[in-house]
């Protein structure tokens, strides 16, 4: 095999002993010009590809993740689980001051949480507020089509647009549809609703969280930060 040119890779997949074990045996055996320059082409075109192969076998590892872990869900969703399921969301990206709002880029957060007030809560898309934060090359107008047409609010129902000022910085993550603040009228005595199944759900932490907190007292007592211009 080594006469006719092939690697020590090669003759390992038909002799399977180590590749040392091969260079020892096979290490008097010559190379032709033509056989060195198959050889030697194939290696190169191994490491062009290795990098690329290595990001192919990681893609179909996690696809694998994804698809082991979602056969251990179990859908629909109960009932608790779904209610549980959007204050959490709420509590990690809504406002914690007044009224009821949630702020994200990602449609499928936002619509998730529009139907999920909706079904937790009886709240129609149709009375929804919403608001857009954009950069000044995206077309207002069409975003706002795009968001109600996804949400179900109608585009009358759009408050007035914040536009980020402009920014020599190269921005990494295109923010296609922009952020979008989605608010529920009257929603405040909601959001203490929703913040008292937060609470339940962390009662069995929180007597160790007071506890610590009153031990390092001392960090809350760091004066404010000056703004000086």
């Amino acid at each position: 095999m080594r006469t006719q040119g092939l690697s020590y890779n090669e003759i390992k997949r038909k002799v399977p002993v180590a590749k040392s074990t091969l260079s020892l045996w096979l290490k008097e055996i010559p190379l032709t010009d033509e056989h060195k320059t198959r050889l030697y082409t194939k290696q190169i075109k191994i490491l062009e590809l290795g990098s690329q192969s290595q990001k192919v076998r990681r893609e179909r590892e996690i696809q694998k993740i994804l698809e082991n872990a979602g056969a251990e869900i179990t859908c629909p969703l109960s009932t608790d689980a779904y209610r549980l399921f959007g204050a959490a969301l709420y509590w990690a990206e809504g406002t914690k001051g007044n009224g009821l709002e949630i702020t994200n880029a990602d449609p499928n957060l936002i619509l998730f949480m529009v139907r999920w007030f909706g079904k937790v809560f009886g709240i129609n898309s149709n009375t929804l507020k919403a608001h857009l934060n954009l950069y000044r090359q995206q077309n207002e107008i069409e975003v706002k089509r795009f968001w109600s047409e996804l949400c179900g609010i109608p585009v009358c129902n759009f408050g007035k647009t914040y536009f980020k000022p402009a920014n020599k910085g190269y921005k990494h993550n295109n923010l296609y549809y922009g952020t979008i603040k989605i608010r529920v009228p009257k929603g405040t005595d909601i959001r203490w609703r929703l913040f008292g199944w937060v609470q339940k759900i962390l009662n069995e932490i929180t007597p160790h969280i007071t506890k610590t907190e009153r031990r390092w007292e001392r960090l809350k007592k760091v004066s404010r930060a000056v703004n000086l211009k």
